[in-house]
């Protein structure tokens, strides 16, 4: 049973309104300002789970979460997508032109840059966290300084928004997993969709046959990603979602991939959130 979660960010993150729609209401939450920070809440056992945005719908993936899940031999036991509405806010009664300077994280700067090319006055500032620039600039009392986050976020700590939805695209939608140290313990009936790991020889045709392989047995590749190996120039490891009808199906992919490809590595089995 998942008693406490760590996330990345603070109550008012988009992270935590995973959390809110995952889980029930009382769950214990550990607030983490990095994604590795979240990781190691769970490896010492301060929490039992943590969340991690996976890919974004604009961005893409997020390569490095992929590597702390491989790197730890943590399990996928379940995904949530959430369609991420970034908002600019501050402090009440202040106008977009009073605003000097704009803090938040990196990818939430990059999915609403044609917005502030309308406002070039305005500097754009990376940081850690969405909520937590709004948390600082509510506490330090700060003007002419803004946020861009949640619209929780701005309710919690009582921001003015000031821009709805200023993200480039409309529809922006980012796939979270959640994360424990133990894979998934449902029915196999249940299971139709998994995270794999595997490593090819650097040779033509490889991960074509690995592909038709997939496809023979039914399964429906959703995701791929490859990751150099750091210890080994030009050699790649392949990290794929894939969706199934029946577990069988997967299964018989699983025996053949086993010996087609090198140290295949069963990174979660869980229920499709996007069917």
């Amino acid at each position: 049973m998942i008693k406490s979660v760590a996330i990345q960010g603070i109550k008012g993150s988009f992270h935590h309104i995973v959390c809110q729609q995952y889980f029930d209401d009382d769950v214990i939450i550990d607030e983490c300002l990095s994604f590795d920070k979240a990781v190691n809440s769970l490896l010492t056992g301060k929490s039992d789970a943590v969340i991690m945005a996976i890919e974004n719908s604009i961005a893409g993936s997020i390569i490095p979460n992929y590597a702390l899940i491989d790197t730890h031999n943590l399990h996928v036991i379940g995904e949530h997508y959430l369609d991420i509405q970034h908002h600019l806010m501050a402090l009440p009664n202040q106008s977009i032109e009073e605003i000097h300077e704009v803090y938040s994280h990196p990818m939430a700067l990059l999915q609403c840059k044609e917005f502030f090319k309308k406002h070039p006055h305005i500097k754009l500032i990376e940081d850690k966290d969405t909520a937590e620039v709004a948390e600082r600039i509510k506490t330090k009392g700060l003007k002419n300084v803004a946020a861009i986050a949640s619209r929780l976020a701005a309710e919690l700590f009582e921001l003015q928004i000031l821009g709805e939805s200023i993200q480039t695209i409309a529809h922006n939608e980012t796939r979270f997993v959640i994360v424990k140290k133990q894979n998934s313990e449902i029915p196999k009936e249940e299971i139709n969709k998994a995270s794999l790991k595997f490593e090819l020889d650097h040779k033509r045709g490889s991960l074509a046959t690995v592909l038709n392989v997939m496809s023979d047995c039914k399964l429906n590749l959703t995701k791929i990603q490859s990751l150099p190996k750091i210890e080994t120039p030009w050699k790649y490891a392949f990290f794929v979602d894939v969706t199934f009808e029946a577990y069988a199906d997967y299964d018989k992919a699983k025996s053949i991939l086993k010996i087609m490809s090198q140290d295949l590595k069963i990174l979660g089995e869980y229920k499709n959130a996007k069917l």
